[in-house]
């Protein structure tokens, strides 16, 4: 005879985000970008939907010497343009309330979000830190 037991899976579930916390949490991200990747993005984006909350990033596109080709299907200002309007997704959050967040980063190798741990080893954080986190990486390289 077997038992099942409950555990809680941080990878799922969730609370639909208050108004106010998401007012909140877009203020505390945005001074944590102007503060600390000052100049490393064109435009943070902040969305919620139902218990998530979305961080998109863009940037300025970098160009080497002969980029694109001569046979590119679009022009170097037509590619410049596109890659200014496609984000650089950083992470998504899922709330669990009162300040609980759960992280999972965007993997470009599986196009999806996996869940994550925060820097602590821990699976529930603030948004500043997974904000953190995730421009830590993709907008230091």
């Amino acid at each position: 005879m077997s038992r099942k037991g409950w555990g809680f899976d941080p990878g799922s579930g969730g609370i639909k985000i208050p108004p106010s916390v998401k007012i909140d949490v877009e203020k505390r991200i945005l001074a944590i970008a102007e503060k600390e990747f000052k100049g490393k993005y064109t435009r943070i984006e902040i969305r919620f939907r139902s218990q998530f909350c979305y961080m998109d990033a863009y940037t300025e596109p970098l160009f080497t010497e002969g980029w694109p080709p001569e046979d590119w299907h679009e022009s170097r200002e037509e590619y410049q343009e596109r890659m200014r309007n496609t984000p650089i997704h950083l992470c998504r959050l899922r709330y669990f309330g009162e300040n609980k967040w759960g992280f999972a980063f965007y993997t470009y190798s599986n196009e999806k979000y996996e869940l994550s741990v925060y820097d602590d080893g821990d699976f529930f954080g603030t948004p500043e830190r997974a904000f953190r986190i995730s421009a830590g990486l993709y907008l230091n390289e």
